[in-house]
């Protein structure tokens, strides 16, 4: 399963709609197989949202992200975890032990939706 996270200086982007970088994670049995860094060439949310799905995206964790960016990820089958916040590598760690529901990687201001896997 590949699953992706919006990069700035090594931490989650604080803004999806606007982030340039992803780290790509390919994870078997809850462990992190390889890493790779890609990246947006172009402003277009739908171009964008296209890239996640060609690069078989099935997660994309996420800052803050704006309803209709959401909506076009989603509408391809890819699950966005949203308002997360931190390191990036403390951030994949948290989504591999399902603790990224913890306070210290929840945007500040915002909820976690309840019962979903963080």
């Amino acid at each position: 399963m590949k699953m992706a996270v919006t990069v700035w200086d090594n931490r989650i982007s604080p803004v999806a709609d606007s982030a340039r970088h992803l780290l790509v994670a390919q994870i078997h049995n809850q462990k992190i197989q390889g890493l790779r860094y890609d990246y947006f060439d172009q402003e277009s949310l739908f171009y964008r949202a296209r890239k996640l799905a060609d690069l078989d995206i099935k997660i994309l964790v996420c800052g803050a992200i704006s309803y209709f960016y959401s909506t076009l990820i989603e509408g391809y089958g890819i699950r966005v975890i949203p308002f997360i916040r931190g390191e990036v590598n403390e951030v994949l760690e948290a989504y591999l032990d399902q603790s990224l529901s913890s306070p210290r990687f929840v945007m500040t201001g915002c909820v976690p939706e309840p019962n979903k896997r963080r």
